[in-house]
């Protein structure tokens, strides 16, 4: 994988997400002591050249929304994962 040190720490925690379950860009911030960094932790997963198989789909806003997906098909696609994961959103 490239990416910055960042990134790589972003995207091996997202790895750990289980499926069917989510995490905020928060919490994945706070997860990799970088708990200001939720912002940065969004951007990361917009970069994830490597989705879904890195799940960045399994992270959300604070707020319940979906955020963005820089996967194939944008947020309808996330939508349908996290349908598929049994995720209720």
């Amino acid at each position: 994988m490239k990416g910055t040190k960042f990134q790589l720490k972003v995207w091996n925690y997202l790895k750990k997400i289980p499926r069917g379950s989510v995490k905020t860009y928060k919490e994945v911030a706070i997860a990799i002591n970088k708990p200001k960094s939720a912002r940065a932790v969004a951007n990361a997963c917009a970069k994830n050249p490597f989705a879904p198989n890195i799940p960045c789909h399994r992270v959300i806003r604070s707020d319940g929304g979906l955020g963005g997906y820089s996967g194939r098909g944008g947020v309808d696609k996330k939508l349908k994962l996290l349908m598929s994961e049994k995720v209720d959103i």
